[in-house]
């Protein structure tokens, strides 16, 4: 082979003798350029492309480090045998999936694990990183406490007493980059020679997280006010995943006589602990946010884990864990030696955030926007999808008249929380319900999925989370769901 075929562009950014490398390489993979083919020298390339001849060396060195090229003294270049020995062709551009499963685009998604991301606050957040990288600090790039910095846990530490009623000190909290991270970390610090039980339906990564670690796992049933405390004894666990503020996905509130039983049942055996998940505590839409469950503990048998995930952003990664003052000494012994696993500016940047009261401000700020999103759909659904005379507390007050045939549905959950639970009473599947909505663009999520056992009895219940969606969104998607659904 005296010459080749190239054509070079001399105004693209590639550098010549890349452009060279790849046009050849290619011809190898394809079969343009055979195993054994000679290949022109290097003097005689150059002169053919009119290129100075160290570009057309620079490519053939790189073509016979990756193999793709062999040279032989006194002989020349020639194309190696690459045949077989991998498949050649290319990828087929690959589609966006979730799960396995080919990613939609719906223009209304009912998500309950949205979040409005409009609405963080941008400027603060860039305006304390200048002011955390601002100095030469060779500390701040140091490894830090394996439990995350101090500042920062004293300063939530202030904030849970302060907002949920959580009585800890720095030195009990451990910050992990996510919940899935120190639930992780618990289990090296409690050991797996437990029973976890967790109520039915649940946070499903949780179940999945404690079942992929061994642990001997059970569901415990509901009703209206929460885990049952007796059935719980009866269950033979000695650990119960609970989120008493507002349970997920159903959204209940658990009240105070369900809690302190919950406490007993803790308190009757040496190794009982509770584990309280208050992932989205801040969000309270009728009367004021309920106190945890870990500042009614006086025997140091609650371990209480929380997020800023709903709060802030979930690419903040950021959550904690307050450990009982009992299993401190364990985590020493057993986890003190994992590095944190949240960078120290991050943790700067959200111990400014919440000191200087940002945090705060935000919060505020996005209560009043997802209350207003919240009635928005409360009101569209009662005047859509709701029947006359239903019970006061199931949701349904009188007045909120849909056409007289079709579903019935009742709303629960909505006092708490980014999504409420539509429950539907004619025996309509979700399956049916879902398919509906999705041919219309509505994405719309089924209760069952959360379901660890089955639950033949339960009708047919749809979850509409409201804090990605616009006002305007939701009314649109309502009206669309009436359609479909009556």
């Amino acid at each position: 082979m005296n010459d080749l075929a190239i054509s070079l562009d001399g105004t693209s950014k590639t550098p010549l003798y890349e452009q060279i490398y790849r046009y050849i390489k290619h011809e190898i993979q394809t079969g343009g350029i055979k195993s054994g083919d000679k290949l022109p020298s290097t003097r005689a390339l150059c002169r053919y492309l009119d290129v100075s001849r160290s570009t057309v060396e620079l490519a053939y060195e790189q073509l016979i480090s990756e193999g793709y090229l062999e040279s032989e003294a006194c002989r020349g270049f020639f194309a190696a045998d690459v045949e077989g020995l991998y498949q050649l062709e290319r990828p087929s551009p690959a589609h966006p999936e979730i799960d396995g499963q080919k990613k939609n685009f719906y223009p209304y998604d009912f998500t309950p694990n949205g979040v409005d991301l409009n609405s963080f606050p941008y400027n603060a957040w860039r305006k304390l990183s200048k002011e955390s990288l601002l100095d030469d600090q060779a500390e701040l790039f140091r490894l830090g406490s394996p439990q995350g910095e101090y500042g920062l846990r004293s300063a939530i530490c202030s904030y849970l007493h302060q907002a949920r009623g959580v009585n800890c000190g720095p030195e009990q909290l451990i910050i992990g980059a996510g919940n899935d991270y120190l639930l992780m970390l618990l289990a090296t610090v409690i050991g797996q020679d437990h029973k976890v039980a967790f109520e039915n339906p649940t946070y499903r990564q949780a179940y999945r997280l404690f079942e992929n670690l061994s642990f001997r796992i059970c569901t415990v049933d509901m009703d209206e006010k929460g885990m049952n405390a007796q059935k719980l004894e009866e269950s033979g666990a000695d650990i119960a995943f609970v989120m008493p503020s507002h349970q997920y996905p159903l959204g209940i509130v658990m009240p105070i006589r369900r809690r302190m039983e919950l406490l007993r049942w803790a308190g009757k055996q040496e190794g009982r602990y509770i584990i309280e998940d208050d992932y989205d505590s801040e969000f309270r839409y009728k009367g004021k946010p309920v106190p945890a469950l870990q500042g009614y503990d006086s025997r140091e048998k609650v371990i209480y884990i929380g997020t800023f995930s709903k709060a802030i952003a979930p690419a903040i990664r950021m959550s904690y864990l307050v450990l009982p003052r009992p299993l401190l000494k364990r985590y020493q012994e057993k986890s003190g030696f994992l590095n944190s696993t949240v960078s120290k500016v991050d943790q700067l940047i959200l111990k400014k955030f919440i000191e200087e009261g940002y945090f705060e401000r935000h919060l505020n700020k996005t209560r009043a926007l997802y209350k207003s999103r919240h009635d928005t759909l409360l009101s569209c659904l009662k005047s859509r999808l709701c029947r006359t005379g239903g019970d006061m507390r199931q949701g349904i007050r009188p007045g909120n008249a849909c056409k007289n045939e079709g579903p019935l549905f009742r709303i629960s959950g909505e006092h708490a929380g980014v999504h409420l639970l539509l429950h539907v009473l004619n025996g309509m599947t979700e399956e049916e319900l879902i398919g509906r909505a999705e041919k219309r663009g509505v994405r719309v999520y089924g209760l069952s999925e959360y379901d660890v056992e089955p639950r033949p009895d339960a009708p047919a219940t749809i979850l509409l989370g409201y804090a990605n969606m616009s006002e305007e969104k939701i009314v649109e998607a309502v009206r669309i769901l009436e359609e479909e659904w009556i």
